[in-house]
């Protein structure tokens, strides 16, 4: 049977694939460190699966509303009030199945063919596929190593065609771990209104920021900007709630009545016992939010220090999320690689460390590792990456 066209032009995730191969080989009893996960190596805190577990119990088993349970609508709103100074309407938001189903909605709303959405590289797998499977057209910008991997103002201006209806920004960035001050993101908003461009601000790594740097959300900075942005957010990762799938959209209450009503014909509603576990999460303690950040922090801080040191290898220090993403390229050269693709395989066939390739993330000079797993595997994992270069090059 011919499949439609729309998924036969779909790249497979760079991410799921690694980790794929890496299962593999830990099935056949080799010792492999997995740095591809994008999920926090922590469970999620126990006052959350209680809060899941009464629930069940309490009958909430049932169908809610499309756009989720008005109570969760309402810690949400809390939520962009208490961060961001934000106000919203329930009418606003829109509770979906995870944030990766709140952008797939969102493209599926808002492109007709052809229309064209400005994404920065390098950038998370998933953005350039929805835009393809909603029948829209991605239009990279690069986002230079020299100036941190973000883009700038003059960029989107070179970029603008009478096509483009969105741009996407992301930061904490994945995979990069870059975050925009709010000078940058005026700059960016700047253009964005002089052209009505949609602003989709994804917003999912926001708790997760280390040293002296803020989050700060483009919405926030002025009222022209809020109109223009629809946010995308989660507590996948502020919560280690990945298998959880909860993610929302706030913004524009046209656009989030679109989401909705196509929600009403794919998923009916998010996971009714997910949502009450989503309330306790707004609801409840955060001190487990900040305890996640810690570690992440304190583990960035031990491994970055290591991972420069391995020869070949160049490396921004992030400011947020949970990923390394060093430029490999000269590494692969001098161990005799063609490409980084092939230094990645290399890799993981000798020492059994699983890193993703740059190229699943529009940036083939890279490498992409998550430090969301134990200091001990991180420190085996880096000891390892310089071993296979010492030996590469000797060689």
């Amino acid at each position: 049977m011919e499949l439609a066209k729309r998924v036969a032009a779909l790249t497979p995730s760079s991410t799921l694939a690694i980790t794929a191969k890496a299962q593999e080989l830990k099935a056949q009893g080799h010792d492999v460190i997995g740095l591809g996960a994008g999920e926090p190596d922590f469970n999620t805190p126990e006052h959350i699966i209680q809060a899941a577990v009464e629930a069940m119990n309490e009958g909430h088993t049932k169908y809610t509303p499309t756009g989720g349970l008005a109570t969760l609508k309402q810690q949400i709103i809390n939520k962009f009030e208490k961060d961001q100074n934000l106000t919203y309407l329930p009418s606003e938001i829109i509770v979906c199945s995870g944030a990766k189903h709140a952008l797939y909605t969102l493209f599926q709303v808002i492109l007709n063919p052809g229309d064209e959405v400005i994404i920065p590289t390098p950038y998370w797998v998933s953005y350039p596929e929805q835009v393809k499977l909603a029948e829209g057209t991605p239009v990279y910008i690069d986002g230079l190593e020299a100036n941190s991997y973000k883009i700038t103002p003059e960029q989107i201006k070179e970029a603008v065609t009478t096509r483009t209806k969105a741009i996407i920004i992301n930061s904490p960035s994945n995979p990069t771990g870059m975050i925009y001050s709010a000078e940058e993101l005026k700059k960016i908003g700047d253009v964005c209104l002089e052209h009505n461009i949609l602003i989709i601000s994804d917003e999912i790594y926001e708790k997760l920021v280390y040293g002296d740097n803020r989050h700060v959300s483009i919405a926030e900075l002025t009222p022209e900007l809020k109109e223009q942005t629809i946010i995308i957010n989660g507590v996948s990762k502020s919560h280690s709630m990945t298998g959880w799938r909860i993610g929302y959209a706030a913004g524009n209450k046209e656009i989030i009545n679109a989401m909705t009503n196509l929600a009403s014909h794919s998923t009916s509603n998010p996971t009714s016992i997910a949502q009450y576990a989503t309330i306790a999460a707004y609801q409840g303690p955060q001190e487990a939010v900040e305890t996640m950040r810690i570690a992440f922090e304190e583990r960035l801080n031990i491994i970055y220090d290591k991972l420069v040191q391995i020869p070949g290898f160049t490396c921004i220090k992030p400011q947020g999320a949970f990923y390394l993403f060093p430029n490999a390229s000269k590494a692969a050269e001098l161990s005799g690689y063609a490409s980084v693709d092939e230094w990645v395989a290399g890799l993981l066939e000798d020492k059994k460390v699983a890193v993703v390739p740059g190229s699943g993330f529009g940036s083939p000079d890279n490498i992409r590792l998550s430090y969301a797993t134990s200091l001990e595997h991180l420190e085996k994992a880096v000891d390892r990456m310089h071993s296979f270069m010492t030996e590469k090059v000797k060689g």
